[in-house]
């Protein structure tokens, strides 16, 4: 609280509105469990990088090769972000300026194919991501898509109909990745593929890129030619995305984003990245990725105990996807039901049941915020305990109210350094 205090004092004076409304996220974030898999809580430092002197400055270009004048430290600045993520990924080239994850995709998409290109990618409702070609996405109208799936029996990729597609549809790249699949991917097996019918490989990890750099899961970096993702997932930093890649896609790479995508580059993003690449050199940060998929794992184990079926059986990283069609269910009711208790989770498609995105039968459960706060498997019981509380008796106020209270204890013994 004082943090928050003095930080925004100024703020507080010129725009009490916008003071206010950010005092009152602080103290949400602060008083709620975050279950968001897309989600985590940054440091103080990512904050203030976020809002440090280089939002400032206009710097359209790269390091050396700037169309605006003042940018040495800006120069200085990106360069130690692009080396810490090389290092940190083992990448032979990084692109650190992309807006987000969705940008990273794009300039990627358009630095090796043109439009109508051909694309073999996971399925928006088994697993896969908008960006990814689907209809609602522009890249589905850019390019010719053609999707694979889940094996229905297992709920995890089948690699065989990846590979049936992949000869039949002769993409010209194809990506691996996904927004809302718990388990490890087959990275060399797509690889083969892609060579075998003389595809470029793309995969996107924007969920997993800090249990990657962690070493809590295996790495698609040195066999893919293109690796994108974002860093305030399982990497503990700001917004923003990230293109790695074999060093002789480079140049077409960085036209790509600049002038191809976007234009100037936001700095004091690029700062939160290198404070992020950064932290996750540290020695601990792979206890703490360890940590987030044994937090998973172990929520996942307490929910089935109550009777929950986990999709594909379980988790290899950060997340559950949790099927609750057994508990008559759908995922938007469970969501805003576990909301009033304090508990923030996602509704999500699970695989077999279609493209329903409105009202799914699934949630979609991440612990990388619980972990960053310290919390472990005990923890993770406790939390399981909470959400069958409240989903099996919605219908009692005053027993959501003691979960309620309960979550409060839970934030308290377990604080966010900045919330209020």
């Amino acid at each position: 609280m004082e943090w928050f205090e003095t930080f925004f004092s100024q703020l507080n004076q010129e725009d009490p509105a916008v003071y206010r409304l950010a005092r009152q996220e602080a103290h949400r974030l602060g008083h709620t469990l975050d279950l968001i898999a897309a989600e985590s809580l940054p440091s103080t430092s990512i904050l203030l990088a976020q809002g440090s002197p280089f939002a400032v400055k206009a710097a359209e270009g790269y390091p050396d090769a700037r169309f605006h004048a003042g940018c040495g430290y800006v120069d200085a600045l990106e360069t130690l972000a692009i080396d810490r993520a090389k290092t940190l990924f083992g990448a032979e080239h990084a692109n650190v300026q992309p807006h987000s994850g969705v940008l990273a995709n794009l300039a990627v998409y358009f630095s090796a194919l043109r439009p109508r290109d051909r694309i073999l990618s996971m399925k928006l409702s088994h697993g896969g991501h908008l960006s990814h070609g689907d209809r609602a996405s522009m890249t589905g109208s850019c390019f010719e898509v053609k999707h694979y799936g889940v094996n229905f029996e297992t709920e995890r990729i089948d690699y065989e109909e990846v590979e049936k597609l992949a000869r039949e549809f002769k993409p010209k790249m194809i990506v691996a990745g996904a927004s809302s699949y718990p388990r490890v991917i087959d990275y060399e097996r797509f690889a083969a593929i892609a060579r075998d019918v003389g595809a470029y490989l793309m995969v996107d990890m924007a969920h997993i890129a800090g249990l990657v750099s962690g070493h809590a899961i295996p790495s698609p970096v040195t066999v893919s030619d293109f690796v994108t993702f974002t860093t305030y997932k399982t990497l503990l930093g700001g917004r923003g995305g990230v293109i790695l890649c074999k060093q002789k896609y480079a140049s077409q790479v960085d036209k790509s984003v600049f002038p191809g995508c976007q234009g100037t580059p936001a700095i004091n993003m690029v700062a939160a990245k290198a404070v992020c690449f950064g932290r996750a050199l540290k020695g601990d940060f792979p206890r703490i990725q360890k940590q987030i998929c044994a937090n998973a794992a172990a929520l996942g184990k307490g929910l089935e105990e109550r009777g929950y079926r986990l999709v594909t059986g379980g988790t290899d990283n950060h997340l559950i996807l949790v099927d609750l069609r057994d508990k008559n269910l759908s995922g938007d009711v469970a969501e805003s039901v576990l909301e009033s208790v304090g508990i923030i989770t996602n509704r999500n498609v699970i695989p077999s049941q279609g493209e329903n995105p409105r009202h799914p039968s699934g949630l979609r459960l991440g612990t990388t915020a619980l972990t960053v706060r310290g919390m472990k498997e005990t923890e993770m019981g406790g939390i399981a305990e909470l959400i069958d509380t409240a989903l099996t008796r919605h219908d009692e106020p005053l027993t959501l109210k003691r979960a309620a209270g309960k979550v409060t204890e839970l934030c308290q013994e377990f604080p966010v350094p900045w919330a209020v």
